[in-house]
């Protein structure tokens, strides 16, 4: 919704041109931006905006349009003709999968360099990493679960809660202009800041959505998701420390009572790639 055009919503659709999967190759992509009319029953075509990459994530942000284009991101505006580039980030290492904000933060997904937290300086225009992950996940789907924490799932099966130290929280709020956070780079060129991993998952199965929500009126919140092999699950966080000892003793003597018809580990099972923290 832009209210500098008459509150209309638009809708804009990413397309890509000749595009070959292997090797990764296209002859550039387009915009094409729609407008809803007849109370949304309807669309028209605005405009369309050539890009030079393939448009491969959008995410409405503060009335404009971020856009990750092959590695770059861009945050575009309305204009009469075709979408006008405000804003460029090239930081990000390989390919942008996913793009989610909260406020002036926004996290995107890299298909293989897992995720990274920006922030957009509107007085300077410019667009910062001041966090990023230590592992290299390739990441298929991410969520925001609060201003601080992120749940991220890989194309291996991998489902973690990662979420940013006190540390970060204080280098944002002391560094207000984010140059620092430019200049500053951390090991191997990353960022000088790191996420901490709270929890680790792995499912078995690659996730294609994943999306924090609440089920029934008035009920808490559950991470809910869905896999290539059409599975349905949800993670639901505990409230109280005896939940977590009694399933936690379940757990260990379902382990020693019932172990798996195959003969495998359970435990082994759930740490195909990463320890099991947290679940």
């Amino acid at each position: 919704i832009n209210a500098e055009y008459g509150g209309a919503v638009y809708v804009v659709v990413g397309t890509a041109k000749e595009m070959c999967l292997a090797p990764r190759s296209s002859s550039g992509g387009h915009l094409y931006c729609y407008r809803l009319v007849d109370d949304g029953c309807h669309m028209e075509l605005v405009h369309k905006t050539p890009v030079d990459d393939i448009p491969t994530a959008l995410c409405s942000f503060n009335g404009r349009l971020l856009v990750g284009v092959g590695k770059l991101l861009r945050i575009y505006d309305l204009g009469k003709r075709k979408l006008l580039r405000k804003c460029e980030n090239k930081q990000i290492p390989n390919c942008i999968v996913g793009i989610r904000c909260s406020g002036q933060r926004i996290l995107v997904s890299d298909n293989q360099e897992s995720v990274h937290f920006l922030r957009y300086r509107q007085s300077e225009n410019t667009m910062s990493v001041f966090a990023d992950d230590t592992f290299p996940r390739w990441v298929t789907q991410a969520t925001l679960l609060d201003y601080y924490s992120v749940a991220v799932a890989d194309k291996f099966g991998n489902l973690a809660v990662m979420r940013l130290s006190q540390d970060a929280r204080d280098y944002i709020d002391d560094d207000p202009t984010g140059n620092k956070a430019i200049w500053d780079r951390g090991l191997l060129n990353g960022a000088s800041q790191k996420m901490d991993m709270l929890c680790m998952f792995h499912i078995g199965e690659s996730v294609s959505f994943l999306e924090l929500a609440t089920l029934i009126p008035g009920g808490s919140e559950a991470l809910v998701y869905t896999t290539l092999s059409g599975t349905i699950g949800m993670f639901v966080p505990f409230t109280s420390r005896e939940d977590i000892d009694f399933f936690q003793h379940l757990e260990m003597h379902m382990r020693n009572e019932s172990a798996p018809i195959c003969g495998r580990d359970h435990l082994t099972y759930r740490s195909s790639y990463i320890p099991v923290k947290g679940t």
